[in-house]
């Protein structure tokens, strides 16, 4: 049995209107173990998201398209299977926990009804199996059993997200993929559900991919770190490699923009200027444009993904040593 997991292998997926092609991921690799989690950092728009749709072939398509790569999991490219296997692989296999919880569940359907449906979708188990296992998930993401009946619209935000972790676990799946599970939720509640989806992630053994672009996050629950940039990978490594030893001029940009407690500062750094626009991306390196260390080679040739130290890769031309 491999090692490994997941394996993106050179997944391009772009979106295609009458007038322009948006290049939303490109040429991206990357590999997840079993029980490891993985953080995908970058800016909005990096190409996160399209890169946690296109594993769970839910782009939209049209006028999204998975234009060439492949998505391995568990040996098996996914894009080779049909809308049928798919299906039974989603929510059983690999499951996701969307960004906005007010949007991922059925507003006239209870809450317990949502989770039996995923329940009995992958398991061939009677009614009231089903339920009492809906009943057991709710209490685990702390929620108590009388509100099984309830609909969403009587939840809070935090407590919608915890029933959407219920029913994302609900089948025990291998892969987790946590899609900025908080961004809706008040800070209070961001860290309860995050210490919720660690928790469990732990007692089932499941691996995960947690889509954010807080550092802090990443730096308690990731074991591994990709930084994205224009639906790149562009650094790539263990956590405790990258927060100490950053090479990419974009992580380090990043790195430098965190607030230092012990520092009295008027403002903070910043990068300068802003991501290009995914429909018109830059020849060459595509942060040149931002980058002060940029060199003439930069400007028209794609910088190649090098290993500076084991399992510690960067896409810069600084690193460049062949």
């Amino acid at each position: 049995m491999s090692e490994h997991l997941l394996e993106i292998k050179n997944l391009i997926i772009q979106y295609r209107t009458e007038y322009e092609v948006v290049k939303a991921v490109n040429d991206l690799s990357f590999t997840l173990n079993r029980s490891e989690t993985i953080g995908l950092v970058g800016e909005t728009g990096a190409g996160k998201t399209t890169t946690a749709l296109g594993i769970m072939r839910l782009i939209p398509d049209p006028p999204g398209e998975i234009i060439s790569g492949g998505i391995f999991f568990e040996g098996e490219n996914l894009l080779l299977k049909s809308e049928r296997e798919m299906r039974k692989i989603r929510g059983g296999k690999i499951s996701m926990v969307f960004q906005d919880p007010m949007t991922s569940l059925n507003p006239v359907l209870r809450v317990g009804e949502q989770i039996i449906e995923v329940i009995r979708l992958h398991s061939k188990i009677s009614r009231v199996k089903s339920t009492e296992a809906a009943i057991k998930l709710l209490e685990l993401v702390g929620i108590p059993s009388d509100r099984f009946n309830e609909y969403p619209h009587q939840f809070s935000g935090g407590m919608k997200q915890r029933v959407v972790i219920a029913i994302a676990i609900a089948c025990n799946p291998m892969l987790l993929i946590a899609d900025e599970p908080t961004t809706a939720l008040d800070v209070t509640i961001q860290f309860q559900v995050l210490e919720l989806i660690n928790k469990l992630r732990k007692e089932i053994n499941t691996a995960m991919i947690l889509i954010t672009h807080d550092l802090g996050i990443v730096a308690e629950m990731c074991d591994k770190v990709a930084i994205m940039y224009t639906g790149e990978i562009v650094e790539y490594g263990p956590i405790r490699e990258i927060f100490h030893n950053a090479k990419h001029p974009y992580t380090i940009g990043l790195f430098n923009s965190l607030p230092d407690l012990d520092t009295d500062l008027e403002r903070l750094n910043e990068i300068s200027g802003t991501m290009p626009d995914p429909t018109n991306l830059p020849l060459g390196c595509k942060f040149q444009p931002r980058c002060l260390q940029r060199k003439s080679e930069c400007n028209v040739m794609i910088p190649k993904m090098i290993e500076i130290l084991p399992e510690h890769s960067v896409k810069c031309f600084l690193y460049d040593n062949a």
